[in-house]
């Protein structure tokens, strides 16, 4: 299943881009909210994109209008990410840096990388004071659109027509407010369902089960087996809405939980409390791992590679660091989560898309100058992050792709047949709303409420 040939996956590209251009999250109002403005026909999409195989073979483009930051003199701008020495991110970073450093002697960046959720506290209160770097990463929708409207965030229209040819408008579509473009994204990704199939094999299964009443199974002869099922960092909320997300998308649908993160429909759903209670139901009968509510993610995904747990539910990004890893790369495969209720959901329907993206400070002296140069370091993060397998390209690939891991073939292969993507919860909801979220997913896998507790606070605490 994971094998398949190398050069499948140029064709998925092509087909992967299209399909995001329909199925992306797209523009922003004003005040953060995402809305929905006509996208693209897949097929009309296709059919203007170029050979994935021309891409492939194609030399990475020349710099974009260069001579301006090349003429520039001599500059010192700064920046801060989220690429962190254990980050499966860093690799893309320093080696679209080091080239850029290079292209351009003149222009010298300092950056800094912090911790997942210390760094959304850092940007929020630098944005307040008035203290950001020139360049900064954030994620789009909501969380950036909060920044814009503050006025924080320097449109980058001006420079965006230079790279229109290589990053399509509707990979835009996250971090387009009121029809002006702020941010410039990296690379996609899902929530994927990790396996490691020796923990499955030793279960009595070969492949990860289609069907959910196969997947609640297997989760059974696991468990009787000693296996623990899942493994899940209750220390980083994120990752609990990993598993908390798909499912209820699973059971309700896409289009429902969209309304709801997006503020067009109240959290009082009762399908939502029984999909809340169908994720409370595996944590009480024992699926998870009872000391993950403690342990951060670098914890858990290093206990799921070493084998304690068989299934790890996380970004696909993380397939870099799996296929990257000659002990364990050739056990695990990825899958998306199963559907639950057939009648409201189908396969297809994912948690993710475009959203991890770079953006400059409005207060930035060299703004202009920050503009062009984060289109390039974007490009090159994004495509050195795909060859590493950290995530799916937001703009055209170039260069050889023949060493694109088997598990992001995979992953490609998934969003090539995806009918529509649902952004992470926390990043589609504004700041505000976002934490209020949070504090409930945190209350539900400590079983401090159920279901209906959870829409029921929800609706009255957001709206």
């Amino acid at each position: 299943f994971l094998r398949r040939k190398i050069m499948k996956v140029k064709k998925v590209v092509a087909t992967l881009l299209a399909g995001v251009m329909a199925f992306s999250i797209c523009a922003c109002s004003s005040n953060g909210a995402a809305t929905e403005p006509a996208a693209a026909p897949a097929q009309e999409a296709a059919e203007t994109e170029a050979p994935a195989e021309e891409k492939a073979e194609a030399a990475a483009p020349a710099a974009a209008d260069g001579d301006v930051l090349a003429g520039a003199g001599d500059i010192t701008l700064d920046m801060w990410c989220i690429a962190t020495e254990s980050d499966s991110n860093r690799h893309s970073y320093e080696a679209a840096i080091e080239e850029l450093t290079s292209e351009y002697p003149n222009i010298t960046l300092n950056w800094e990388a912090f911790e997942n959720e210390s760094y959304k506290t850092k940007i929020k209160a630098a944005v307040s004071a008035d203290e950001m770097p020139d360049i900064f990463f954030t994620w789009s929708a909501a969380f950036l659109g909060d920044f814009v409207e503050a006025g924080k965030v320097y449109c980058l229209d001006g420079a965006y027509g230079d790279y229109a040819s290589e990053l399509p408008e509707v990979m835009l579509g996250n971090t387009t407010y009121d029809g002006k473009h702020y941010g410039v994204p990296l690379t996609m990704n899902i929530v994927g369902l990790f396996a490691n199939m020796d923990l499955l094999k030793e279960a009595g299964y070969d492949e990860i089960p289609g069907t959910y009443e196969e997947f609640i199974a297997c989760c059974d002869a696991l468990k009787a087996k000693g296996i623990i099922p899942f493994g899940c960092a209750g220390k980083e909320t994120w990752c609990v809405t990993e598993y908390l997300e798909s499912v209820i998308e699973k059971s309700v649908g896409a289009d429902a939980l969209n309304d709801i993160f997006l503020g067009r429909a109240t959290w009082a759903n009762a399908d939502v409390a029984a999909a809340v209670d169908t994720f409370q139901g595996l944590v009480n009968d024992g699926y998870f791992d009872p000391n993950g509510i403690a342990l951060s993610n670098d914890e858990v995904k290093q206990n799921f590679m070493d084998g304690k747990y068989a299934f790890y539910m996380n970004g696909t990004w993380n397939c870099a660091d799996f296929a990257a890893n000659e002990a364990f790369g050739s056990k695990v495969q990825v899958s998306e989560f199963p559907v639950i209720n057939a009648d409201k959901a189908t396969l297809g329907q994912l948690i993710g898309g475009p959203s991890d993206t770079l953006a400059v400070a409005a207060s930035s002296a060299n703004a202009d100058i920050a503009a062009k140069y984060t289109f390039e370091l974007g490009k090159r993060i994004c495509h050195y992050g795909y060859l590493d397998g950290c995530g799916l390209p937001a703009w055209t690939p170039y260069g050889d792709t023949s060493s694109i891991n088997p598990l992001t073939q995979t992953v490609s292969e998934i969003c090539a047949n995806a009918s529509s993507y649902v952004l992470f919860g926390d990043t589609a909801q504004s700041a505000d709303d976002a934490n209020t979220y949070l504090s409930y997913v945190d209350q539900v896998y400590g079983c401090q409420i159920d279901g209906q507790g959870f829409v029921d606070g929800l609706a009255a605490d957001i709206r």
